[in-house]
């Protein structure tokens, strides 16, 4: 197949998936209750912090701020940020809205290119005691010129950020899975919202290697609680999503939205990993925030990276 790869660039602007509003706009329909998905995550990961005496976070992938908010909620010091100002806005309307709680007055918002991420923030002191980077949100990152350049960039500033002895937390979806089977383990730990109706998976080959993954997803608001109870419907917005039996559900309910990933295998993104903290590291790797090998086909794998002193 000929190169097809949708999202390219000039210089170091990064096309940002979510500027068109569509995936913004239903995001939390998608995620479906945010205690129902923090709960699978927020021991453990609240744990590893603590443990290590961490304190200040940087959120690099906030999105709409779930997470940021959780460890916020648990008393760490929260720096957010995302390339997508559209998934950024949803995190300021929620600190201002919360913003007389002195954790939320507190907290920090921008948008941020990984590439440039040392410009784009400034690093407290010798660096941040954590950085998170999860919900698959590296794998939005594209290769543009097929030698992986721009992960090993934005990489290499996730570890200037982080000072000696921090600890880095970054997962990615269970691409070797996907890519031998042709399709995402069914069970899904970040994204379990009662409106999706439909995701469907399709791979895009460069030189007979696998270049992109392209989800196309499909939901369906009016199944959602709240959109019974508040009678909150979402435009209708690109493409023609599955037909539903029900005669009564109105077109506008339905949304169908695209993202497209790099498909990390696991074996080597922790050479990445290890590559770009020139080897100075301590590194774990999770399944589903299971020991590995407990899950045997997690949906993600997450990675801790201690940064050694």
């Amino acid at each position: 197949m000929g190169d097809s790869i949708k999202y390219r660039t000039r210089s170091l602007a990064v096309s940002d998936q979510y500027a068109d509003g569509k995936a913004a706009k239903v995001w939390e329909h998608y995620i479906g209750s945010r205690s129902e998905r923090t709960e699978v995550y927020r021991e453990w990961l609240v744990k590893l912090l603590r443990d290590r005496g961490c304190q200040r976070v940087l959120d690099v992938a906030c999105g709409t701020g779930i997470d940021s908010v959780m460890l916020l909620k648990e008393g760490f010091k929260v720096m957010s940020c995302d390339l997508s100002d559209k998934m950024v806005m949803h995190a300021f309307r929620e600190r201002w809205a919360r913003r007389k709680e002195e954790a939320f007055d507190e907290w920090e918002i921008d948008v941020a290119n990984w590439l440039t991420l040392d410009g784009d923030i400034s690093k407290p002191g010798d660096g941040f005691d954590a950085i998170i980077c999860i919900g698959n949100s590296f794998a939005h990152l594209p290769d543009f010129d097929g030698t992986q350049s721009s992960h090993r960039r934005a990489l290499r500033n996730f570890a200037k950020m982080l000072k000696p002895g921090g600890v880095m937390v970054i997962d990615h979806r269970n691409y070797d899975a996907i890519l031998d089977t042709g399709k995402a383990p069914e069970k899904n730990i970040y994204y379990h919202g009662s409106s999706i109706k439909d995701i469907t998976t399709s791979v895009t080959y460069v030189d007979a290697k696998p270049a992109t993954i392209t989800l196309d997803y499909f939901l369906d608001t009016s199944l959602a609680p709240e959109h019974n109870n508040n009678n909150n419907k979402v435009v209708q917005n690109g493409g023609s999503p599955p037909r539903h039996k029900d005669k009564d559900v109105e077109e506008d309910t339905i949304f169908r939205f695209q993202l497209t990933y790099y498909p990390h295998r696991l074996n080597s993104f922790t050479s990445l990993l290890y590559e770009c903290f020139d080897n100075h590291i301590t590194h774990t790797v999770y399944g589903d925030y299971k020991p590995k090998g407990e899950v045997e086909t997690p949906a993600y794998y997450i990675h801790v990276v201690e940064k050694n002193l």
